[in-house]
């Protein structure tokens, strides 16, 4: 049962929204939010784990997109920013397994612009950035309850 209304800005859609947005190129922190809700009991855990990790995943997408986006409209100009250089190296080198580590900080959104860029096709993308970001989820979960 959830707690809050769901148009309670620190509620689950809040969580959703906000996961989202850490997972772009914009910074933020979905982690804390995560804790917070579970700690609130805002809704079950596995629930706020569903709709952190859809979020990150959908974040995650959209920077995919924007990757192919600027493939598609600029082809010969190639990733400027050498972070993006160094993700399109790594992806072009392991492909989309390497998108299980989307949601790192710092990495994971150049790895996923460039895995756009490169054309790795949306499926794989989505499967391996969902699960990455499910499995970083549930590990954090697993230790705040194990330590709470």
């Amino acid at each position: 049962m959830l707690a809050l209304p769901l148009s309670d800005p620190a509620g689950p859609i809040g969580l959703f929204i906000g996961s989202f947005l850490a997972s772009t190129l914009l910074p933020g922190g979905s982690e804390a939010m995560l804790l917070l809700a579970v700690q609130q009991q805002m809704a079950s855990p596995s629930s706020l784990w569903l709709l952190a990790t859809t979020g990150n995943t959908l974040g995650g997408l959209s920077s995919w997109l924007l990757g192919w986006w600027l493939a598609w409209r600029f082809p010969g100009r190639g990733l400027q920013k050498p972070e993006q250089h160094r993700a399109l190296t790594r992806i072009s080198r392991h492909g989309a397994p390497l998108l299980l580590l989307s949601w790192l900080p710092l990495v994971g959104d150049p790895l996923c612009v460039a895995a756009g860029w490169s054309g790795i096709h949306w499926l794989p993308a989505t499967l391996y950035i969902a699960a990455g970001k499910a499995l970083r989820y549930a590990l954090l979960l697993g230790l705040f309850t194990r330590l709470g």
